[in-house]
């Protein structure tokens, strides 16, 4: 039985998510830190008796952790919450979840088959050259900040999110003002970016990792994300992050830091 979230529900779901804390990420986030109505609306759990079978976050994404019994009920369900922009979750689900939403579901126009799930906690950071200044973002530097995500969001994703959407620079400067950016600057120039995402009490999602083209090739991105990673790791037992398989120099940063590969991802883009 597919329901939505409620007070009854909720701890019985956390506690499901937990189990892989770094695949949930964003629907724990959801249902636990995300106090915004709409956000707690999209929440539903599956459920066979008291036992809870998956849980989904239906809104412009589709996140989807379950266990295979469900979903074809959660199938039944995203009927109902049409129009989001991806499904994603661990990758043997996504798959899964697809084949039974195929049928009548438009199909996507990007496919990401398989993408690295990462994490990192205080023992797995290496040591690291302090060769870059890493703070939090100032409001001053929003445009290079959103132009960088921009970038970054059109080489993974294969679209550009400011083409039609002045929402899109809005959404940066509020992230700046709540402190989720961070950059890295060298020479008084910024040479790396990247930003808090959803976060639980097992981990912190790092996203929108990029460094300009022009700046790669000198180390400067693992000096910046070691650093930062340092500093997040005061407030967040561990770090955690998901790339591209395809995305070879990206993985290769990542490992050079410390990440470790703890699970895929697949992500279907409409």
């Amino acid at each position: 039985m597919i329901q939505p979230v409620s007070p009854a529900t909720q701890a019985a779901a956390a506690e499901y998510l937990s189990r892989s804390p770094y695949l949930n990420v964003f629907i724990s986030h959801a249902l636990l830190n995300d106090d915004a109505l709409p956000a707690r609306k999209n929440l539903a759990v599956a459920l066979q008796g008291t036992d809870v079978l998956g849980v989904a976050y239906c809104g412009r994404q589709l996140a989807i952790a379950a266990e295979p019994a469900a979903l074809a009920a959660f199938g039944e369900h995203a009927k109902r919450h049409r129009g989001e922009r991806m499904i994603v979750g661990e990758r043997k689900t996504v798959r899964t979840f697809w084949e039974i939403v195929r049928g009548w579901h438009v199909a996507p126009r990007l496919v990401r088959d398989r993408q690295l799930v990462m994490m990192i906690d205080r023992d797995r950071l290496r040591p690291y050259e302090r060769r870059t200044i890493v703070r939090q973002a100032r409001m001053e530097e929003w445009n290079a900040v959103a132009d960088g995500s921009a970038e970054m969001v059109r080489q993974e994703l294969a679209y550009d999110p400011r083409r039609g959407a002045p929402e899109f620079g809005a959404g940066i400067r509020a992230m700046i003002d709540r402190d989720l950016w961070w950059v890295g600057s060298t020479d008084g120039r910024l040479c790396f970016f990247c930003n808090i995402g959803p976060w639980c009490s097992r981990t912190i999602q790092l996203q929108g990792i990029w460094t300009p083209p022009e700046l790669r090739g000198r180390g400067l991105a693992a000096a910046s994300l070691a650093a930062i990673c340092d500093r997040l790791l005061e407030v967040s037992p561990t770090l955690s992050l998901y790339v591209n398989d395809f995305n070879e120099p990206a993985i290769a940063l990542y490992r050079r830091v410390g990440f470790e590969h703890v699970g895929d991802f697949a992500t279907l883009l409409f």
